[in-house]
């Protein structure tokens, strides 16, 4: 086993590091959203859901 992570140490750090990337953004987006952030921009000009999103402004 130890064999094993030291052959494969390179590969096993890019995915903890991906994974606490993609965790950080998947956290971030969430507190966004309870703070009222949308991560759409709010250009809905083209955007089929305009008239159900951003209802308040």
């Amino acid at each position: 086993m130890l064999l094993w992570i030291s052959a494969n140490i390179g590969t096993i750090f890019v995915s903890i590091t991906l994974l606490a990337v993609v965790a950080g953004i998947i956290v971030g987006m969430r507190r966004g959203r309870k703070r009222g952030r949308s991560a759409c921009g709010k250009s809905c000009g083209h955007c089929p859901m305009s008239g159900s999103c951003h209802t308040s402004q």
